[in-house]
């Protein structure tokens, strides 16, 4: 029988590697520009895909509804997105960027390319795209698991 050690079980590992990026990310925008990681995401989601539901921007994210609707309240708060009424359904809104959320997103948007640079430069461009294509691969099967249940 296999013994389970935590150290080497990759989805511990995983999860600490994810969490020490989230972290040095989390810092960088809070210090930058005052958003939390689930604000900055929603941003970056709406200003890739243009409007969309709460709903929609749960599954785009992976981040569950209390999240993202927290999100969208403190964005909406600071004037970076508005909400309107989705003709396709009475029962939800639209949210989309404003004109200083776009402009939020255009100063930002270096800002974390410019960190992803610095996070992941010790690997190769080959490194840096097998990566890549692993972790893609890991979010397939981890999605089928979860449809499985």
């Amino acid at each position: 029988m296999s013994t389970l050690k935590l150290d080497d079980f990759l989805p511990y590992r995983l999860s600490l590697a994810s969490n020490a990026v989230s972290d040095a990310v989390a810092t960088a925008y809070r210090k930058l520009f005052g958003l939390r990681i689930p604000e900055w995401r929603l941003v970056t989601v709406l200003a890739e895909g243009g409007a969309m539901s709460q709903q929609a921007l749960c599954v785009r994210t992976r981040m569950d509804k209390v999240t993202v609707s927290r999100a969208a309240i403190a964005l909406a708060d600071r004037g970076l997105i508005n909400r309107a009424a989705n003709p396709e359904d009475q029962r939800s809104h639209l949210l989309a960027l404003t004109s200083d959320g776009v402009a939020l997103y255009e100063q930002v948007a270096p800002k974390a390319l410019e960190l992803e640079r610095q996070m992941f430069d010790v690997f190769s461009q080959a490194e840096r795209e097998q990566l890549l294509a692993m972790l893609k691969r890991v979010e397939a099967v981890a999605g089928a698991l979860d449809e499985r249940r």
